[in-house]
Parts: structure tokens; sequence; C-alpha cells
């Protein structure tokens, strides 16, 4: 029974792991418990807000004698008090490791030139490649902290994250990385010069379970050659990989070759080019994000996935076909959960077919249309009648974006007038131009509507950052 109660408590304390609060009272109960709680909290300590001097001193004190000899014979002065025996080996239970945050705090606990920073970080690296195994880990612009001959606490990372790939000793980390590693299963690249880091590549095309990339770009466009190279090794992987986000128009008809793509998140360009990506058949594909993608191109790709669609979430797409686009959700989407589109006047009817077809709904998001020109009353009370009369039965959460509120309040008194005895709605409204009036004027809307239990819960979010939002409010 023992046994028994221990294997709940470490179940439940795992549950809590993003709740540190929580985890710090409990640490407090017995030593038990803070046997349990310690390796939770050490799992991603730089998430953690934690007195940085203390945390980095419990780092050094488990340098063996040896190192901070090594350390003092080159001139740097660990910290003045005597070390102590620690409770646990902390290192040891530390997964994740953020090296800029490590690289800031050393900067912030030494006040000695780069070169013998340089030496502390590798004698940190040492104690983490005799302790730990890491199992993701994110590198940003360093100069001082280098990946070599660790190849054991690196070994088997599963998760990582590059920003700022602009310097050109970090592709010489992804290069050791890649010779160490290929058990890697999500990769995240900020890319600010791809030139400069052939290292990327390499890391991609030797692994063996890549299962989701994330590329964020400031000037991909910009190098063709770079986007090839980029798309052949993705072709490498195309038998694991399962999830996908790209900021720049395919070079080449790589994404045929990712048969096995789950999601898809692509951001596109005005007047772009879309060659490759006419015929793309994903027969797997779940989930499809874009933004000013030709409805025409997402037209055909929706057909092609042969309805296993479950969510959609266009944006700035072209209105030149969006008839097209809405005719190819209704018929090819019979599983459809969310969805999420920017209407303009003359597809409102058709989108009356997706409520009627698409009977699984249960989620919409509506902005207005591209360029945020704002509907007038007459057109979002139009769309507010067809979403109370022949909506799916399911359907409960929805997020309105809109640039004239006091429509917005008009067409919601309609709508929520029409949503009487049905299932309680939850509700997100995001006005992107707005007198503080009009925004008191919703809220107290939106607050009656509560209380007649028609809405179960609001939210009124005025950022127009809401609109990078992929998650209907819970």
């Amino acid at each position: 029974m023992a046994r028994l109660n221990k294997d709940v408590m470490l179940l439940i304390l795992e549950e809590l792991q993003n709740d540190n609060k929580t985890l710090y009272s409990c640490l407090l109960v017995n030593r038990t418990w803070c046997k349990a709680v310690t390796p939770i909290l050490w799992k991603n300590p730089n998430r953690q807000d934690i007195n940085e001097r203390v945390f980095f001193n419990v780092i050094l004190s488990h340098l063996s004698e040896e190192s901070r000899n090594n350390l003092m014979n080159q001139g740097v002065k660990l910290i003045a008090q005597p070390y102590q025996q620690t409770l646990f080996n902390y290192i040891r239970f530390w997964k994740y490791l953020d090296l800029c945050f490590l690289d800031r705090i050393m900067h912030d606990f030494f006040k000695y030139p780069e070169s013998k920073i340089y030496i502390v970080g590798n004698e940190i690296l040492n104690l983490f490649n005799m302790n730990t195994k890491f199992i993701s880990i994110a590198i940003h612009k360093l100069s001082h902290i280098y990946i070599t001959g660790t190849e054991h606490c690196f070994s088997e990372i599963s998760e990582l994250e590059y920003f700022f790939c602009d310097i050109e000793i970090n592709s010489n980390v992804l290069e050791r990385l890649a010779m160490i590693n290929s058990s890697i299963k999500k990769l995240r690249f900020e890319i600010n010069n791809i030139t400069k880091n052939p290292g990327i590549i390499r890391l991609i095309e030797t692994q063996k379970n890549l299962k989701e990339v994330i590329v964020n770009s400031n000037n991909l466009f910009s190098n063709e050659f770079y986007c090839k190279s980029l798309e052949e090794s993705l072709i490498n992987c195309a038998d694991t990989i399962q999830y996908l986000k790209i900021d720049w128009i395919p070079t080449t008809n790589y994404l045929s070759y990712l048969v096995n793509l789950v999601s898809l998140k692509i951001q596109g360009a005005r007047n772009a080019n879309w060659l490759y990506l006419e015929d793309v058949f994903l027969p797997h594909l779940k989930i499809l994000k874009a933004r000013y993608i030709p409805s025409r191109i997402l037209a055909n790709l929706i057909v092609n996935t042969k309805g296993k669609l479950i969510e959609i979430r266009i944006l700035f797409q072209h209105s030149k076909d969006n008839e097209k686009l809405i005719q190819a959700i209704y018929r090819n989407c019979p599983n459809l959960n969310y969805l999420q589109l920017s209407l303009n006047d003359i597809n409102i009817a058709e989108f009356e077919k997706i409520l009627i077809h698409c009977r699984f709904l249960i989620g919409l998001e509506i902005m207005e249309s591209n360029g945020f020109y704002p509907y007038n009353k007459h057109d979002w009370s139009k769309l507010m009648k067809i979403l109370v009369n022949p909506s799916s039965t399911n359907l409960f959460k929805f997020k309105f974006f809109t640039m004239n509120v006091e429509n917005m309040i008009e067409a919601l008194e309609l709508f929520l007038d029409g949503w009487k005895d049905r299932c309680p709605i939850r509700l997100k409204t995001i006005p992107l131009k707005y007198e503080s009036y009009q925004l008191q004027q919703l809220k107290d809307l939106l607050q009656m509507y509560k209380v007649k239990g028609i809405i179960k819960n609001y939210s009124v979010n005025s950022s127009i950052d809401e609109i990078e939002c992929i998650q209907l409010i819970n």
C-alpha cells in the first residue's frame, strides 16, 4: 500500500509540474514529499522564478575539487564562502537546458572578461556531461559556451530550439549535434542570416525519428538555393515528419513527399508563385493553418486531404476565389471541429452550407475581411442569423474580430437572443478599433447574457496580438 501511495503521489505531482507555487509548498511536507518534488522542480529550473545567484551557487557546488582548482589556477574566483554538501545531486535532475539562461546567469554572476566566462561555461558543461542527459536544449546567440566533447549529456535530446541563427560558430554547434544525435523529435529554428548556417541542413538530414519541424525566418524568401537545400533535407525525413510550420514559399515540390503530415502551418506572401503547392496530396492531414495563401490553392489542398481535416484556420486569403474555398470545406470536411475564416459579403450565403454539412463543428472564429475593412451592421446581422438557425448542435465556441464595435454589439444582441434554450456558449470578442465607452458597452452586454445563462464564459481582448492565437478559449 505504501508503494502504491507513493506511485499515486508521483502521478499527482507530475500533473502539477507547471504549478510551482503548489510544488514549493509540497517540499515542506516531509522528506518523502521533498524527495518526490525536487526532481520535478529541477527538471526545468530555468523556467522558474528563482534567485539566480543562489541557483548558480548550487550549480557551482557540484563542481569537483579538480574543476575548482582548475578555475582558480586560471584566475577565476568562484565564491568566497566554503562549499557545502548538497542534499541532492540537483544536476542529475536537470532535463531542459536553455543555454541563453545559463549564459546570462554567468555574466551576472562573474565580472570577468569573455575568455574567463568561456572557461567557466565549459567546466559546467563537463559537469553536466558526467551527471545528466538532457531531453531538450535551447540554443541562442552564443559566444562563450560551445558543445564540444560533451557527447553524453546531449546524446539523447529529443527537442531542440535554436534562435537567432546568424553566428558562424552556431553552425558548428549544430554540426556537432548532428554527429552525436540522430533521435531528435522536435526542431524549432528562428533563422536570421541563413547563409551562415549549413549546420541546420546537416542536423535535419541526419535525424531518424523527426516528427515536428518549426522554421521561422526573416529573409528565407530571398535565398532560393538555401530554401531548396532545406526542403531536400526535409524530404530525407518524409517518413517521420507529422507536424510542419514554415513561412517561406516552396521552391520545390517537397510537400508532396511529406505524405504523413498531420499538421501543416504555412505562411506565404502576396503575389507569390504557388506552383509547387497546387497539386499537393496530403491524405493524413488533420490540421491546416494558412496565412496569405490564395483561396484557389487552399481549396485544392483541402480537396486532396480526403476528408481527414478536423481543424482549419485561414487568415488573409486572397478573396477572388473565396466561394470555391468555402465549397471545398463543406464538401470535403465532414469531421471538421474548428474553423477560422476571414469573410466578406459575397460568401456569407455559401458559408451557411458549412454550418449545415459540418455537423461536428464546435468552434468558430470569424474575422472581418482582408485588410480589416469593416463590415456594415447588415453584414454582421446576416452572419449572426445564419449562425443561430442551421448551426450544428455541437457548436458552442465563438471568437469574433471586429473593427466596428457598435455594429458588433447590435449583431451580438440578435445572435444571443436567438441562442436561447441551447447549450451555453463560450465567447471571445476582439475589438481592433474602439472607444473606451464602446468597450464597456460590449462588456456590459456580454455580462448581461452570462447572467441569463446564455453565455457560460466570455472574454473581451482588445490586443491585435490576439490574431496570432490559434486556440479558442477553454
